[in-house]
C-alpha cells in the first residue's frame, strides 16, 4: 500500500530479501545508558536472524547478552527519491556454541578485526518501508 507521503510499507519476507542485498548496516544498542550506533558488516542466517562479527572486547559485545537491540540497513538513491529501509528488532546474543561458531566462520560475515566474535540478532520484529519516488522538487 502506497501512502500519500510516498512511502510503501514492506512485508517481512520482502524486508529480509532486501537485507540480503546489502553488505553493511547499523546496530543500535545501549552504551552507558545512552543509544549507540555502530556500522557493521553482516549476513542473514536462514532463520532470518542478523549475524555480525565484532571485537571480543568491544562495547557492543559487553552490552549484548539477551538484550533487545535494533539493526537497520538501507539502500537510498536520494537523487531519484527512491530506496528502502529495513529495521530488525530482537534479542542479541554472542554465539558461544563452538559448532555454531565454526559454521559461521564458513558462512557468516567476514570479520573486520582479528579477535572477532559472532553476534546473532533474532528477527523478532522486522519492519521496512520503500520510498516510491513520488514527490517533486
Amino acid at each position: 500500500m502506497i501512502h500519500s507521503d510516498g512511502f510503501r510499507a514492506l512485508g517481512r519476507q520482502e524486508c529480509l530479501r532486501l537485507l540480503g542485498k546489502v553488505p553493511v548496516g547499523r546496530v543500535v544498542y545501549t552504551r552507558h545508558a545512552l543509544p549507540a550506533v555502530l556500522p557493521v558488516n553482516f549476513t542473514l542466517d536462514p532463520d532470518g536472524s542478523v549475524v555480525l562479527c565484532a571485537s571480543a572486547d568491544s562495547d557492543l559485545v559487553r552490552a549484548v547478552g539477551g538484550v533487545v537491540v535494533a539493526f537497520e540497513a538501507d539502500d537510498v538513491r536520494a537523487g531519484r527519491r527512491s530506496g528502502w529501509s529495513v529495521v530488525v528488532t530482537g534479542r542479541a546474543e554472542v554465539v558461544s556454541d563452538p559448532a555454531e561458531h565454526e559454521r559461521l566462520l564458513r558462512t557468516g560475515p567476514r570479520s573486520w578485526m582479528r579477535d572477532g566474535v559472532f553476534v546473532r540478532i533474532g528477527s523478532g520484529m522486522v519492519t521496512g518501508r520503500e520510498l516510491t519516488g513520488i514527490g517533486g522538487s
